[in-house]
Formats: structure tokens, sequence, C-alpha cells
């Protein structure tokens, strides 16, 4: 989505791209058909050229780009790591529109990161490419506020329109001076994996419940129980007084109610309110319909199983 509205800025401003690179199509989805990026079918739709190299370190990927000699190339969510030939050819140098505020969140995954961490804000840097992850002079940026029902897609969507709009007003000042990035505050944003898809009930609700807002639009955190996967979609957190009485262990579903799945955590109680089972159509479902459906599953007692399950539905 983020590159994608890069692109229908630039195509509909006085920047319209001569070449779209994007990468080879890949098999997605539990039937691995192969799918294009959401990139390549919108320059489909505007006819514009496009290349889907594997990489741009091969002389034959290369020179397509050696041919056109561009004033600039504008960069957004690619994937892959430009080499110093390419980084080179644009007399203009390349832009980047990254998608926090540099230097915090370097790297693949940092509206993801950003909402994990609890950040209250993020934002959209324009920054002038170098050789490093992340690491070049910023021309300008924009500060968006991560709002507390925010997950992944609807702050991507934001972000990817703020980062748009910076970009062309960007392209019409350059060239333009960039200042260099901060030393202090350097965060990395590493590439997500089935790992963060575990939930450590051990941590504080506050934890669990940003990390299920950060990866239930993609890649939802999931758990056994009693047997079943489950795949948690929408979670609120509910505060008490940890002193005195003894809790029960984290990761217990110490109460089931048609308003949610209250689960024992570090500290306070997580609130599952939407939720997928591999059972019957694995449909998403609130807690009421999934008690409804699976009292046998999700009862109080019940224990959350944190360890990475290996299928889900």
């Amino acid at each position: 989505m983020f590159a994608r509205t890069i692109l229908a800025a630039l195509s509909a401003s006085e920047f319209t791209p001569k070449l779209v690179l994007t990468q080879p199509d890949r098999p997605k989805g539990r039937g691995r058909a192969v799918h294009a990026s959401p990139v390549k079918l919108l320059a489909h739709e505007l006819k514009l050229p496009i290349a889907q190299a594997p990489n741009l370190r091969d002389p034959e990927n290369l020179q397509p780009l050696v041919e056109l000699a561009p004033d600039v190339l504008v960069v957004a969510a690619y994937g892959l790591i430009l080499p110093a030939q390419v980084l080179a050819l644009p007399r203009l140098g390349c832009i980047n529109v990254h998608a926090s505020l540099l230097p915090r969140w370097r790297g693949a995954a940092p509206i993801e990161r950003a909402i994990m961490a609890g950040d209250r804000e993020t934002g959209v840097c324009i920054m002038q490419m170098d050789a490093g992850l992340d690491t070049g002079p910023v021309l300008c940026q924009q500060r968006v506020a991560i709002e507390p029902e925010h997950t992944a897609q609807p702050l991507e969507k934001a972000l990817a329109e703020v980062g748009a709009a910076l970009l062309i007003k960007t392209l019409r000042g350059l060239p333009a001076p960039a200042q260099p990035q901060p030393t202090e505050g350097i965060t990395y944003a590493d590439k997500l994996t089935a790992a963060d898809r575990v939930a450590n009930w051990r941590l504080g609700a506050d934890d669990v419940h940003q990390q299920i807002r950060a990866l239930c639009d993609r890649m939802p955190v999931r758990c056994k129980i009693n047997g079943a996967v489950m795949q948690i979609l929408e979670t609120k957190i509910n505060r008490h007084n940890d002193t005195g009485a003894l809790k029960p262990l984290p990761g217990t579903l110490c109460k089931v109610s048609k308003d949610g799945l209250f689960v024992q955590c570090g500290h306070d109680e997580l609130v599952i309110t939407r939720l997928k089972l591999n059972r019957g159509k694995g449909l998403a479902m609130d807690a009421a319909a999934a008690l409804n459906g699976y009292p046998d599953i999700l009862h109080a007692g019940a224990i959350i199983d944190s360890s990475s399950p290996t299928s889900t539905h």
C-alpha cells in the first residue's frame, strides 16, 4: 500500500516515472499462487514501463537504469539494497520515502515496530540515500500521531498520504540541502518473523496489546488453547490492582464473557474481543460468537500456550 500510494502521487504530478522497478512476482497465501506486487498492478493500469530485477548488482539488471540516465530515483518500500553503482547514477541522487522519524526505526518494518514499542508518534522522512541502511541525510520530515486505535494498515495509509505529498514538495525543490541524522536515538526496525507472532504473557497487558495491534492486519499473534490454534485480532486492557491476592499464572484464561476472554498477563489482564480459531470455517468472530460455538475450548481456567504453533487456519 505504501509504495503504491507514492507511485500514484508521482503519476498524478509532473514527475511521472519513466520506469517502475518492483520486485519479482512471488507466491503468497495458503495456495502459494504467484501474485504481482500492488506497485506492478498500478504501473500496468497507468501503462508505465516495468522492470522486475531480482537484484541490481548484475550488469544486465542494471542496464535499463544506465540507459535511462535518470535525474532522480525515488525509492519507497522497495525491499532491496541499492548498490553503489545505482546510488551514483541519478544526477540528483536517490531519494527514499521512509515511514519513521529517522534515526528511529531504520530498517524493514518501521510502522509495526513503532506500534509494538508503544510510540505515541511517528512520521515520514524524505532522505537522500547513501550506502548505509536508512542512514542518509534528511531533506524534510513530517510527524504523524499514532492514535490508540491505530493498527498497522490505517497507520500505513496515513503515513503514505503524508509521504506522497512531502515527496512531491521535495522534488519540486531539488536540489536542496539535507541535514545529517542525529547520532543519538538510533533504533532498528528488524524484519518481522514468525517469532514476532508469539505472545509472552509474562509481559504486561500493554505490551501484548501493542504487539497484537501492530500485527493483526497481516500476521496476527497466534497461540494454542486446548489443542486449537487461535489468532488474536482485537484486544483491550483490563487494569486492576495486582498487589495482595494471589494471581493466576500468566496465560491463564481467568474469565470468559460476551465482552471478551480475560487473559492474565504479567500485570493487568488482556481482554480478547475478536479472534479466529482453526475450527469450522476459520472465520473471524467476536468473543460472544466464539464462546457460543466453542465452549469446550474457551473456558475459564484454560491455559494459553505461548509456544509458536506449527499450523494456522
